[in-house]
């Protein structure tokens, strides 16, 4: 058996046959001792197409308010959600990360959707935190007219746990790292949905 090249969280990594994730359905792990293979979930948005263009109202050309978006088969026993909204078409620093849109996470696990223009604030009332590469909000996409339009993906994954990961005291791309190591074994739905946009 060959080994696979696995994408997971805007990382690659080549796996090993014996390490192979196990196939849709599976329960994955030897012995009992698995948890399950991660749990396919639908989000979509109102204001957008899966694949479509985003409205200029959502965008740094507009209002940068945040899209409504919901979502739906969430698997049993969540405890909190995270949303990692980014442009893969514009990497920065060394290149092995790209521009972070909105993230939020500790979404309470009786959640289904986010309402239109979460308004700025590293907390929320709920508990949710949130940041971006500019500050505690939404920042809209902001492609240049010159060139494709960019895809921004919107990634949510529901977690077995809240993060304890503080909203302030580090800078975005640090705050970020964290949040993603903190998820590790702890994913149990994933969704994502794409809009494009360009000035």
């Amino acid at each position: 058996m060959k080994a696979l090249i696995f994408i997971a969280l805007g990382v690659t990594f080549l796996l090993p046959p014996a390490t192979l994730p196990p196939a849709p359905g599976g329960r994955g792990g030897g012995g009992g001792r698995g948890r399950g293979a991660i749990q396919v979930m639908t989000l979509s948005s109102s204001a957008f197409a899966d694949g479509g263009q985003i409205p200029v109202k959502h965008t740094q050309a507009g209002e940068q308010a945040s899209p409504p978006l919901a979502w739906t088969n969430v698997p049993d026993g969540i405890a909190s959600f995270v949303l990692i909204a980014h442009d893969p078409d514009a990497a920065i620093g060394n290149g092995t990360d790209d521009t972070l849109h909105w993230l939020l996470w500790n979404i309470p696990a009786a959640a289904r959707s986010l309402p239109e223009h979460i308004p700025q604030a590293t907390q929320l009332p709920d508990g949710t935190r949130q940041i971006s590469a500019t500050g505690p909000y939404f920042r809209g996409p902001g492609a240049a007219s010159a060139g494709p339009a960019h895809h921004y993906v919107f990634e949510l994954f529901a977690l077995d746990a809240m993060l304890d990961v503080p909203a302030v005291g580090a800078s975005p791309p640090q705050t970020r790292a964290a949040v993603l190591a903190a998820m590790a074994g702890h994913i149990r739905g994933k969704a994502a949905y794409v809009g494009l946009f360009k000035r």
